[in-house]
């Protein structure tokens, strides 16, 4: 009779011996990559949606201190979006750099250059985190999940 919440187990290739779990308005767990196999031991408590796999998939650029990568976001066969990660490899503290990192987007973003993301209203003067990227691919893939749920309207 209880709603359940959701959980999305992510992986990066960054970190190829992590598995990340994102809980619905909650932490993220950062496991090893033996997760997965928990996982299906426990599918008597959790229904698995593979229905909804969402990846980005592209390649890495380092250019000095920046590391870009630039991945086409598919789910299913089809390809949904674009995604750019941008991190400044020297800095810790992400709020100490975002003027640097949004001057660097800019440079071949232009116009479409991102604003803060929310992950850094509440890590304010904390260090940044590999979880805190997953939450940031979790909402890009959120967004992404939404607007092919949007129904489109016929033209009379």
């Amino acid at each position: 009779g209880q709603t359940g919440k959701l959980m999305y187990v992510m992986h990066n290739s960054e970190y190829p011996l992590s598995c990340f779990a994102l809980f619905e308005n909650g932490p993220c767990l950062i496991a090893d990559t033996n997760f997965d196999v928990l996982m299906v031991k426990l599918k008597g408590f959790f229904q698995n949606a593979k229905a909804n796999k969402i990846e980005s998939r592209g390649t890495r650029y380092q250019y000095c201190d920046f590391l870009v990568k630039v991945g086409t976001v598919t789910m299913g066969p089809s390809v949904r979006g674009i995604s750019v990660e941008v991190e400044y490899c020297p800095c810790v503290i992400a709020n100490d750099c975002w003027n640097l990192l949004m001057e660097f987007m800019q440079s071949f973003m232009g116009s479409h250059t991102p604003g803060i993301p929310s992950v850094f209203g509440t890590k304010h003067d904390s260090i940044y985190s590999p979880g805190d990227t997953m939450v940031q691919y979790m909402e890009l893939f959120n967004k992404i999940r939404k607007q092919q749920q949007v129904p489109v309207a016929g033209m009379r």
